[in-house]
């Protein structure tokens, strides 16, 4: 018996992994996050299994189906939204998995920020522009550490991705200004993936109106950065033809001769 937690990804269903879906398809109990995960991930279970929503149960609740699940031999799984290692939920059930013997296994998923960075259509590092990506919440009942306020990390101007923060929009620009500058651009992705996918871009100046035109409130990424609106960078030396690297010796520049009199 094993305890699979799996990413289910950003919403599109096709955007499972291959040993994602199969789990789900084939664990006798699947226990899902109702309120995240599409009902279309979920229909790929066996008719047989027995299907259970999260949303609405405790900690101690999730565990006791896991537990029940290991007297019979059954196998779960345990599908969250996104990647489970980013903002998933999962530590905490991981301990109590670990206090308990029971034996599980991570399943990584796509996440909401590199899919929501797919529907803007941006690379999120851009030599000489960004080389770093900072993925962090603004602070509102959860509490953030001392060392990571926001300003800390954007006194370094890299491109900031937020997860669970739209709510605090206004706040995340005021203390942003100071750092990027009013027309820094910013993106807004609600429900990436998802048919009913919002896009919002702006400034740090006008980004607070769009929204709230918009009515987003939740189930929102934010992005922030120079990356965002970059007409004036170097691209990567990857590719260049004088670029040696492992796979692929630097060409030679030609000179060709002037024959002109």
């Amino acid at each position: 018996m094993k305890v699979y937690i799996i990413g289910a990804g950003p919403g599109d269903p096709e955007l499972i992994t291959l040993k994602g879906a199969r789990l789900v398809e084939t664990c006798p109990v699947v226990l899902y996050t109702g309120s995240l995960v599409p009902t279309r991930v979920i229909e790929r279970a066996n008719p047989k299994a027995k299907v259970l929503d999260s949303s609405k149960m405790t900690l101690e609740e999730i565990i006791s189906i896991m537990q029940e699940a290991q007297k019979n031999d059954q196998d779960v799984a345990r599908v969250h939204t996104g990647d489970p290692s980013i903002f998933g939920s999962t530590a905490e059930q991981m301990r109590k998995l670990d206090e308990l013997k029971i034996p599980y296994e991570i399943v990584p998923g796509v996440s909401s920020f590199t899919a929501a960075a797919a529907m803007i259509g941006k690379e999120l590092t851009l030599p000489e522009v960004s080389q770093s990506v900072v993925i962090t919440r603004a602070e509102g009942r959860t509490p953030m550490p001392e060392k990571e306020k926001l300003g800390t990390f954007a006194s370094t101007g890299a491109t900031l991705v937020f997860f669970l923060s739209v709510l605090h929009i206004r706040k995340i620009v005021e203390e942003l200004i100071p750092h990027y500058g009013k027309e820094c651009p910013i993106a807004v992705v609600q429900r990436a993936t998802w048919p009913e996918q919002k896009v919002i871009t702006g400034t740090l100046e006008d980004i607070v109106s769009k929204v709230k035109e918009e009515k987003i409130t939740s189930t929102a990424i934010i992005f922030v950065g120079k990356v965002l609106d970059c007409h004036d960078f170097a691209d990567s030396r990857l590719y260049a033809s004088d670029f040696s690297h492992k796979f692929r010796k630097a060409q030679k520049k030609i000179t060709v001769p002037d024959t002109s009199e």
